[in-house]
C-alpha cells in the first residue's frame, strides 16, 4: 500500500484481493475483457489500485453476491451501482427476513465489538438450539449475507470479517468432527480448484452432508485437477464435491469441471456449488449444479435413489 501526491491511497493487488474477496485472476481478467479496474504501475511494473477504483470494485463484490453478472455492471458508475444495491435491498426487505436479522443483531453486534468470545458463545448455542444441518441453513447462511451487507456499508471493516469467517471455521470444523462418522454411504471428495481459496462454501456443505450420514472427506483448497482425480479414483469416491465462490471466474469453473468429468470414470458423480456455476446446469452436461444447501441434500437423496446400497 503506498499513498500518492495527492494523498489517495493505492492499494497491490494482493491487498485489493483481501480487501474485495474477488481474486487477482479476476481482477487480471476483467482489465483485459472490460477496461476496469485500470490500475496504474509502480516502478517495477506490478498494478496499484487507487481507492476509488477499490470502493468500486467494493459495490460489483456485493452486486455479485445478489446474482448480478458481472457482464452488466463492471462497466456502470458507482452512482448506478449504489441504485442497483438500494434497489435490491427494497426487493428483499420482507417482513420474514427482518424476523431473521433481528435473531442476527446480538451475533453482529459481538463482531463489530470484537467479543469473540461472546461470538462463538452465540453460535454454538445457535448449533445446539437447531441441530448441525439447520444450524448451516438458518444461521450461518443468513449469517454471511448480513456480514456481507455490513462490510459493503462500511459498518464491518475486513479485520472483523476475518474474525468472523475464522471463528465460523472453527465451530463448523469441531461440530462436524463430533458428528461425522467413518463407513457412511456415499463417499464424497470435497475441494476447490487451485486458483479458488474461499473454504467456508465447503464447510457448510460437509456440515450439511455428515447428519444425513454422508462419509466426506475435504482435501482443503486449491487442489489441481489431476491430484482430484488421483484422490478420488484411489479413494473409492462416490462423489467429487467442488465449490466455487462469486469470485472465481465462471468460464474457467466452467472449462474445468468439463476437463474433470472427462478425466474421471463415469460412476464418479461430480458436483459442482456456489454462486460462480449457479444457473449454469445446461453448460455442464453430466455434472450436478447445486444451487444451495437445500438443494444439496436433494442432490444427495437423488444419488442415493440411483444407487440403492
Amino acid at each position: 500500500m503506498k499513498t500518492t501526491s495527492n494523498t489517495e491511497t493505492e492499494l497491490n493487488i494482493a491487498a485489493v484481493e483481501r480487501d474485495t474477496g474477488l481474486s487477482k485472476d479476476t481482477l487480471r481478467v476483467w482489465e483485459r475483457r472490460y477496461g476496469f479496474p485500470k490500475p496504474k504501475r509502480d516502478s517495477n511494473g506490478d498494478r496499484l489500485y487507487p481507492q476509488h477504483q477499490v470502493d468500486k470494485l467494493r459495490l460489483i463484490r456485493r452486486l455479485l453476491d445478489t446474482g448480478q453478472r458481472p457482464s452488466r455492471i463492471v462497466s456502470a458508475t458507482p452512482e448506478d451501482l449504489s441504485a442497483m444495491l438500494d434497489a435490491h435491498r427494497e426487493q428483499a426487505g420482507t417482513s420474514e427476513q427482518q424476523v431473521r436479522e433481528q435473531a442476527l443483531l446480538p451475533l453482529l453486534q459481538y463482531l463489530r465489538l470484537h467479543r469473540s468470545n461472546e461470538l462463538v458463545s452465540g453460535l454454538h448455542q445457535a448449533l445446539m438450539k437447531q441441530g448441525l444441518q439447520r444450524f448451516v441453513i438458518e444461521t450461518i447462511s443468513p449469517l454471511n449475507e448480513a456480514v456481507g451487507e455490513g462490510w459493503m456499508q462500511g459498518d464491518i471493516d475486513v479485520a472483523e470479517e476475518h474474525l468472523y469467517t475464522e471463528q465460523v471455521q472453527n465451530v463448523l470444523r469441531s461440530a462436524i468432527g463430533a458428528h461425522a462418522a467413518s463407513g457412511g454411504h456415499p463417499r464424497v471428495l470435497l475441494t476447490t480448484f487451485p486458483d479458488e481459496h474461499h473454504i467456508l462454501g465447503l464447510l457448510m456443505a460437509e456440515a450439511t452432508l455428515v447428519p444425513e450420514g454422508a462419509s466426506c472427506v475435504s482435501l482443503g483448497t486449491r487442489t489441481p485437477l489431476a491430484d482430484i482425480r488421483g484422490a478420488a479414483i484411489d479413494g473409492n469416491f462416490d462423489i467429487v464435491g467442488l465449490s466455487f465462490s462469486i469470485a472465481y471466474p465462471a468460464r474457467q469453473a466452467i472449462e474445468g469441471l468439463i476437463e474433470l468429468r472427462a478425466s474421471l470414470p463415469e460412476h464418479i458423480t461430480i458436483w459442482a456449488g456456489g454462486a460462480a456455476v449457479k444457473g449454469k446446469q445446461r453448460r455442464l452436461p453430466g455434472i450436478r449444479v447445486i444451487s444451495d444447501l437445500t438443494d444439496t441434500v436433494a442432490a444427495l437423496h437423488e444419488w442415493r435413489a440411483a444407487h440403492p446400497s
